[in-house]
């Protein structure tokens, strides 16, 4: 090919290359394709927070950390996780707990008993009687407030407040062994064994009372020099060692008329 038909050649294909659409110029990009959404977490059902209900403190503070995690407006989450962290001993965490569920809803009254509670438990009763409080308005009726009233104005040495609080407890709920209990450890604290003991005996017959019922019997019995009977009620819920180290802290603190040393409050029934 001459020198001219070369140039030639090269100025057609220039124009021809010039002519050409853009997208024919440059090869198309390659868009890759959107990574797949991750599946959105699902909260636990009706049956799987059921049986939460069986686990251990500790298993059940995970459950429920991780469904308020899911939804931060759950109060059903909030208050279980709250009781649960209480019953693993961490009642400022669990007071926190049931305190965002207030901020959500300031009229739920398993929270504010729920902040009461770790209050109370933390032997910081002062704190936690305006919530009990405004639980005990919110439900007349329930005896939860009245009786945590009771042991927080204990705990803040308000004794005529309390008396007062418990005797309502146990007007709206006679039966009830917890309530009769409380009432009983207020005698109890304030030197008069006798009546403590009258309800502490109604409370034990009652269907359902829990161990700590007995066992404040016992110690009740105790303090009085009353060995045998207290031993006896002891060696029901407790093993041998466990008999052996209650009976020689009786033998330590009795007979004490001034009322009950001051480890009694660690065995208050739950509300």
């Amino acid at each position: 090919m001459c020198r001219m038909s070369a140039l030639a050649a090269t100025a057609l294909a220039l124009s021809l290359a010039a002519a050409l659409p853009a997208a024919a110029a440059k090869p198309p990009e390659v868009k890759a394709a959107p990574a797949p959404a991750a599946p959105a977490v699902q909260r636990a059902t009706a049956e799987e927070r059921g049986l939460a209900a069986r686990l251990d403190p500790l298993a059940r503070a995970a459950f429920w950390g991780r469904e308020t995690d899911i939804d931060p407006r759950d109060a059903e989450a909030g208050v279980n996780l709250a009781q649960a962290l209480r019953a693993m001993g961490k009642y400022d965490d669990a007071a926190q707990a049931a305190q965002r569920v207030l901020v959500i809803d300031p009229k739920n009254v398993e929270a504010l008993l729920e902040v009461a509670r770790a209050k109370v438990g933390s032997g910081q009763g002062f704190y936690g009687i305006e919530p009990a409080r405004q639980a005990q308005a919110l439900a007349p009726r329930d005896w939860r407030p009245a009786s945590l009233l009771g042991v927080a104005y204990e705990q803040a040495g308000r004794p005529e407040e309390a008396l007062e609080a418990h005797r309502q407890a146990a007007a709206l709920a006679p039966e009830n062994p917890a309530v009769l209990c409380n009432l009983a450890l207020f005698y109890a604290s304030h030197g008069d064994a006798p009546q403590a003991e009258t309800l502490l005996r109604t409370a034990a017959a009652k269907p359902g009372a829990p161990m700590a019922v007995r066992q404040n019997l016992a110690l009740v019995l105790g303090l009085q020099g009353r060995f045998d009977e207290a031993e006896k009620l002891v060696r029901q819920d407790l093993p041998p060692e466990a008999v052996a180290n209650n009976m020689a802290f009786l033998r330590a603190v009795a007979p004490n008329p001034a009322g009950p040393p001051r480890s009694w409050d660690s065995v208050r029934t739950a509300q």
